[in-house]
């Protein structure tokens, strides 16, 4: 994973895990953290492939957390400590979104990133029954529809796109 891209990695797993949060317990809040992580950092890997991709992203921003908590309904006006919203990609988000309501679809788009960017993703491709005990809202399709719905479209035509170039 290129360092560059750790502020959005962590914004994105953190608003992730505060729009769907994990079962009660210790033991959830980290397999919900490590899936929510997982799905960020392939996400970020696909959409930020290349060093360059990485130094736009800071040059520019990646926009913040407005419309995902409008769509969400979340309300942050108390929250004293929301700097970390503004590295949130919608882009990524929702893509990571798409690869927890659908673990074929991570594996799919796994096998176009660098391994060294992505990293391990077991707990997103194949969750087992701990994995979905422990983030029943966020391995939740129908209530990820919204967020995933956001830019689906964009990932499947990479995919897609990606795919025939490799076939």
């Amino acid at each position: 994973m290129s360092a560059d891209l750790t502020p959005v990695i962590a914004a994105g797993t953190r608003w992730l895990l505060t729009a769907f949060p994990p079962a009660p317990g210790a033991y959830s809040r980290a397999l919900a953290e490590a899936q929510a992580r997982q799905a960020v950092t392939l996400a970020a890997a696909l959409r930020y492939p290349t060093p360059l991709d990485a130094q736009l992203l800071h040059l520019l921003g990646p926009g913040g957390s407005a419309r995902l908590d409008w769509l969400t309904g979340a309300d942050h006006g108390a929250d004293a400590d929301a700097d970390w919203r503004t590295w949130v990609d919608e882009t990524a988000v929702s893509w990571a979104a798409c690869f927890l309501a659908s673990p074929a679809l991570a594996v799919d788009a796994h096998h176009l990133v660098d391994p060294s960017q992505a990293g391990d993703v077991l707990r997103l491709t194949r969750p087992g029954d701990h994995e979905n005990d422990a983030a029943p809202l966020l391995r939740h399709p129908d209530l990820l529809e919204p967020v995933a719905a956001l830019h689906r479209t964009l990932l499947l035509d990479l995919l897609d796109h990606e795919n025939a170039a490799l076939g």
